[in-house]
């Protein structure tokens, strides 16, 4: 703790997790934390049993203290903490949120380091615990400490990525001192060896006197119950009217004393004498704030109260919370203290999960959703409700929750809300990554739309059939969207499924210009709606034009809304494109943006980019390094979509590498299944590796469904790369003319090399030593000055052999920096300030001037205008 204050009042914060029991001290070493940490501003939350699931309460408790630096912050930061914290209208991105806090806290600690200490953070509500955890995970270059203290959790949560401290109990020796301190009494010494064994070192359970002198020996169970047990001691003797306002006291998580005193006047409390007789058992402190001694104090406190009790509590403090400043809390007391169906409460409840859900607080809007059913008085309603609150469940990623919901909602004959039902199990299933029967579900829910909405049952074949593409049942599911869509009432206007039916029943020559049709109408582009199938269709086309197209739509996008899936798949998609285009540079960058934002969020960062940018780049321990985390990672999951990017990708290395039977072997392994885009990507991998590795027959084949493919989509791209696999199979020299005047106008430089090379290699063999040299220098030029290693190696070989030396590549700059850094220091070669990058690349000002320190250092420059005139980095 000193180390973690110490640095960060030298600018170097740090987050760290307090993790141990409860009663084990948590709360004491937070104390001593703000005791040692001299000089520094302290702020404070603390999650709360009763309210962790109102969105951004925690984040609210700490960020009040600095809310004036508010105006200091851009607007969009601004307004998104406004919008979560209830002071405007709106719909704020969890992300967002996170990056917005860490903007007020930094700004707050600029003149004095700041540390923040969130007490029972295994209770903080969804969002803040979200916001929080980005928040702590940004804060390297910052004079900020960030503390939590949690008890241990079954379900892994957003802490569990942070540095943490296990926080044990009392040794042997130091329980025995601690007991006889406390317990000044003789006790039985069987009675004293059974405390000391309960409590297992537990400070707060030692402190708890035993009853009777302790020849009442306490009964078995887990020191947080036995705690518990300890405090429920004080209750019995109390008043009625004290144990009523303590009980009032343990419902009301804000400690608002105002708000206790109102409901106790509501109650016909004597506030007086039931006051002090509650405050002399040591619970519970009376000031400006209503605070008890310990958390399990208050839980203890709650579930000793009946059911009656509970219910009268939450009633009174419904009655004086505002409607107007607090609706949601006065709708969650009303819920609490309904025992029968009542559809004006249920109602309500229904109202606040909306409000929930527009301020991003999906797990508030998943518990308010549930109420509301369970108090639904009609059948229809409630099944309604209860489905709203399993889609808010697993929009918050509360996986087994949902699934317990869901099999909670009673049978219906309705057979929407039947599609529904299965709609969610495909979700649920596809969200648990080792269930690979989501498409089915999907399927299902089509079937039963198809009858009474046949709109909806062709959009669900096609949620099932985008599912199938990541969870890799693409061509089962193909076949069963395939053979059910003739069977349901046709599209007004022929659309994507209609293409793909055409494509499966009569190849590509016919299907083509549907296909071209759908990716852009009249009205819209289907990018707007599925931008991941639209990416698919224009990969079978060999469209690299409309895939940029795609690509800039989906940024902008991103970048304008604010989304964080959208702008991962926008940026996964650049990276791509630009590692096709052979610009590995800008697909660097966006490998590093995307993973910037996974980080942001806690999730893993996309594989297919890196893998992408890895074959093209062909060093192959990192390639080969990344193919293994990939095969794993989808063999884990069932990402078969993600395998066959492997196998392209372990193909295009082989044949830079000129290992043809790996690469013959990888290919087939692409191209077995038929996937979207992968097989088709894969064929020219093929047809060079079969030719290269002596298997005439495979390489022919799959030049015929290349030249299939091609010819009937006729984009230059296409025509060109099945040209020179043409040329390979055939040894006609007019076709590998034909592929550079095709790929002339290819943006996909590194086909466009490749066809050099392959030319330049023909005409060595052949013996036509001179005019091999220009080809062979022109692919060695290409390739070299991209980075494109392992294909560029197979051109100075080849040059090598006709006696010409190839001429070294220039090392770029971005081969001595790592990915975050390369985009650092892209963006500010573009003329961006550091507040710019900070927000473009989710860090804070102080880590991105960190980063350009050490970006300096490692090329030897001094400032932002020489990175502008640096190979791989200027713009």
């Amino acid at each position: 703790m000193t180390e973690l204050t110490a640095a960060a009042r030298e600018g170097r914060g740090g987050a760290l997790v307090l993790r141990g029991e409860a009663g084990i001290g948590k709360s004491a070493l937070l104390e001593l934390t703000a005791r040692v940490a001299s000089g520094f501003r302290v702020v404070r939350a603390s999650g709360a049993e009763f309210e962790n699931e109102l969105p951004y309460a925690a984040l609210h408790q700490l960020c009040v203290p600095v809310l004036g630096h508010l105006d200091r912050l851009p607007t969009r930061h601004r307004e998104g903490l406004e919008v979560a914290f209830g002071l405007r209208d709106g719909a704020p991105d969890v992300f967002r949120v996170g990056l917005a806090a860490l903007d007020l806290l930094t700004s707050a600690a600029r003149n004095r380091p700041l540390l923040c200490l969130v007490d029972d953070a295994h209770w903080l509500d969804a969002a803040s615990a979200r916001a929080l955890t980005l928040l702590a995970r940004r804060i390297a270059a910052e004079p900020v400490a960030v503390v939590f203290a949690s008890r241990p959790r079954e379900a892994a949560t957003e802490l569990d990525e942070l540095p943490r401290l296990e926080v044990g109990g009392l040794a042997a020796a130091e329980a025995r001192q601690l007991l006889a301190a406390r317990t000044p009494l003789a006790l039985d010494e069987h009675v004293r060896e059974q405390i000391l064994a309960e409590a297992r070192g537990n400070p707060l359970a030692l402190l708890e006197p035993p009853a009777a002198g302790g020849f009442a020996p306490p009964g078995a169970g887990s020191v947080p119950t036995a705690v518990e047990r300890g405090f429920q001691a004080r209750l019995p003797g109390l008043p009625d009217q004290a144990r009523l306002l303590l009980t009032v006291a343990s419902a009301d998580p804000t400690g608002d004393a105002g708000l206790l005193w109102s409901a106790a006047g509501h109650l016909d409390i004597d506030v007086s004498t039931a006051g002090a007789a509650a405050a002399a058992t040591g619970l519970v402190e009376f000031g400006t704030r209503v605070r008890f001694c310990h958390p399990l104090a208050r839980s203890a406190v709650y579930r000793a109260a009946t059911g009656e009790w509970l219910r009268r509590a939450h009633a009174a403090l419904a009655e004086v919370t505002d409607p107007d400043v607090d609706p949601d809390r006065r709708a969650w007391h009303r819920a609490q203290a309904t025992a029968w169906p009542d559809e004006d409460v249920a109602a309500e409840l229904e109202r606040s999960a909306q409000r929930a859900r527009s301020r991003g607080g999906i797990a508030a809007a998943a518990a308010f959703a549930e109420r509301a059913a369970a108090l639904s008085p009609d059948p229809a309603k409630r099944v309604d409700r209860a489905l709203a609150a399993v889609r808010a469940r697993l929009d918050s990623g509360a996986t087994a929750a949902a699934n317990a919901l869901l099999g909670t909602i009673p049978a219906t004959t309705d057979p929407r809300r039947q599609a529904e039902v299965d709609l969610l199990r495909g979700k649920l299933a596809f969200m648990s990554h080792h269930d690979g029967n989501g498409p089915a579900f999907m399927l299902r829910a089509a079937s039963r739309m198809a009858a009474v909405d046949p709109a909806a049952a062709r959009a669900h074949y096609l949620d099932a059939l985008e599912m199938a593409l990541v969870v890799g049942r693409a061509s089962g599911v193909l076949a069963e969207v395939l053979a059910a869509v003739p069977q349901a009432p046709p599209s007004p206007v022929p659309d994507v499924l209609d293409a793909l039916v055409l494509l499966a029943e009569k190849g590509h020559r016919a299907a083509v210009p549907l296909l071209r049709k759908v990716l852009v109408d009249d009205d819209r582009a289907l990018w707007t709606e599925r931008p991941a199938l639209a990416v698919m269709l224009v990969g079978e086309l060999w469209d690299p034009h409309t895939h940029v197209d795609i690509t800039e739509w989906l940024v902008k996008t991103g970048r304008d809304t604010g989304s964080a899936p959208v702008l991962r798949l926008a940026l996964a998609q650049v990276a791509s494109c630009n590692a096709l285009q052979g610009n590995l540079g800008r697909a660097t960058e966006a490998v590093a943006e995307e993973e910037a934002i996974a980080d942001a969020i806690g999730g893993p960062p996309m594989l297919y980019p890196r893998l992408h940018l890895a074959a093209m780049r062909g060093r192959r321990d990192d390639a080969l390094q990344q193919f293994e985390t990939a095969r794993a990672t989808a063999t884990r999951q069932g990402a078969g979509h993600l395998i066959a990017n492997v196998h392209w990708a372990e193909a295009v290395l082989g044949n830079g590498l000129t290992d043809y039977p790996a690469a013959l072997a990888a290919a087939r392994r692409a191209v077995e299944h038929g996937d979207l885009v992968l097989a088709g990507l894969a064929l020219p991998e093929l047809v060079e590796a079969a030719v290269r590795g002596g298997a005439p027959d495979v390489a022919a084949a799959a030049l015929a469904e290349l030249t299939d493919r091609t010819e009937a989509s006729g984009t230059p791209t296409g025509l060109g790369v099945a040209a020179y696999a043409r040329a390979l199979v055939t040894g006609a020299e007019d076709c590998y003319r034909e592929a550079l005047d095709h790929l002339d106008s290819s943006p996909l430089m590194p086909y466009r090399a490749r066809a050099h090379l392959l030319y330049g290699e023909w005409l060595r063999r052949a013996g036509r030593r001179r005019d091999c040299r220009t080809h062979l220098r022109t692919a060695h030029d290409l390739l070299s000055t991209a980075g494109l290693e392992a294909f560029a190696g197979r051109a100075a070989v080849e040059l090598q052999a006709t006696g010409e030396s190839a001429r070294e590549r220039s090392p770029h700059a971005h081969d001595r920096l790592t990915t975050q850094e390369t985009h650092v220091a892209r963006l500010v070669a573009t003329g961006a300030t550091s507040a710019e990058v900070a927000s473009r690349l989710f860090l804070s000002r102080r880590t991105v001037d960190a980063h350009l320190r050490n970006i300096y250092r490692k090329l030897g420059i001094s400032s932002r205008r020489q990175l502008k005139d640096l190979p791989g980095i200027a713009p």
